[in-house]
């Protein structure tokens, strides 16, 4: 605590993800082997139809600022992939491009949080969840679920959290850090019970949307009762490997949506131009022309859990989206391995990283402290290697 820097930065974790990968970096500059399954990367070059566009824009001569809210064009390829996609019609007027996904998440909480309202978080949660709504004054009030629920929490629980100060939800399916994705009907009943409360703002992080294995993906605005009180975020990192582009957006309610870009406009203004028409074409084709990511992320999810089906102590469920597994290791806590006591899957995650060399991330960044997450957007020669590591250094 640095009593020169605010309260705010003082008060605020440092990622969990981006603390393991700095963490495997420095081991790997000392010379360690150190195989990375920490961050939620893919391991995939960006599509060829995508580089091409971004190499065109430069060509163009795309150089200057652009609009706060993103392109116009832009805007109405987001437009008609919501429509495509998700059965969803906004107008431009109701959308808003950034600087990735994370900071239509930022964004989302500067213009909606007030000091002291509460906003639930569905456990486990992606890890900045928490930390972006304390920043701008929030509470994060979990609501625990756990392996045995396919981490997915219920009506019953998601009642029980709502108290008057109540102001906001997040959450995301395919979720990051259990891949479970919410049903139809399961996601009909959370909005059963939320229609019952017309004050709180649902955040439905949809980042992972296509990199779903139960063939459908459903948006919490897609129920016409919950259009008007429900902000649908996504981007392009995860699904076409778009990570370094920075390009997310959102589709809200008018009001919000300019709430953001006024306060964007105060804070970075418009995202990278190059990457923003690359964009473009990248929503333009279908989600068709990236299946042979989705289809190679399922090929490792198989592989990873057959795997890690052969490891003492690892508690799985199927997840049915994104690329992580989230197993349950408390079976290991008070033992001591190779000379060190586990007692919390911080510890176990650092056990891993310098006994086996594979960077994992504590589940409780992401409010399980029973789990781990393991990112399986990496080779299927890695995760081999990876998994054969962790079954030796645990026997």
């Amino acid at each position: 605590m640095n009593p020169k820097l605010s309260n705010r930065v003082n008060e605020m974790s440092t990622s969990a993800t981006l603390a393991m990968a700095a963490k495997a970096r420095e081991l790997k500059e000392q010379g360690k082997n150190i195989i990375g399954l920490s961050l939620g990367e893919p391991d995939f070059t960006i599509p060829e139809f995508v580089k091409e566009a971004g190499i065109k824009a430069i060509k163009d001569n795309y150089h200057s600022y652009s609009p706060v809210d993103g392109y116009g064009e832009l805007k109405q390829a987001i437009i008609t992939k919501f429509k495509r996609d998700n059965n969803l019609v906004y107008k431009p007027s109701q959308i808003v491009v950034s600087t990735g996904a994370k900071q239509s998440l930022a964004n989302l909480a500067q213009v909606l949080l007030n000091e002291g309202d509460e906003v639930l978080l569905p456990a486990p949660y992606w890890v900045s969840y928490a930390d972006i709504s304390k920043v701008a004054g929030g509470v994060p009030v979990e609501i625990p679920a756990s392996i045995d629920t396919d981490f997915k929490i219920t009506p019953q629980a998601l009642e029980a959290a709502i108290t008057p100060k109540t102001k906001m939800m997040i959450y995301s399916s395919p979720c990051n850090p259990s891949g479970s994705v919410y049903s139809r009907k399961e996601l009909r009943a959370l909005a059963d019970v939320l229609v019952k409360y017309p004050s709180i703002i649902i955040i439905s992080d949809e980042i992972y949307e296509h990199i779903n294995f139960t063939g459908e993906h459903v948006s919490m605005a897609a129920f016409e009762d919950m259009y008007d009180r429900t902000v649908t975020v996504n981007g392009v990192s995860k699904a076409y490997s778009m990570t370094g582009w920075r390009i997310g957006y959102i589709g809200a309610p008018e009001y919000i949506a300019r709430a953001c870009n006024k306060m964007q406009g105060q804070v970075t203004s418009g995202a990278n131009c190059i990457a923003q028409i690359a964009t473009i074409t990248a929503l333009e084709n279908p989600p068709s022309k990236i299946q042979y990511m989705v289809d190679a992320f399922k090929e490792r999810r198989k592989l990873i859990l057959g795997l890690l089906s052969e490891i003492p102590g690892f508690k799985t469920n199927e997840p049915e989206g994104a690329f992580y597994v989230f197993p349950d290791i408390s079976y290991y806590f008070g033992k001591t391995l190779k000379g060190k006591t586990i007692n919390s899957a911080q510890d176990f995650a650092i056990f891993l990283l310098e006994e086996a060399g594979v960077a994992t991330v504590t589940g409780e960044a992401f409010g399980d402290p029973n789990c781990i997450r393991i990112s399986y957007a990496a080779s299927g020669e890695n995760i081999k290697e990876a998994m054969s590591r962790i079954k030796t250094s645990l026997s």
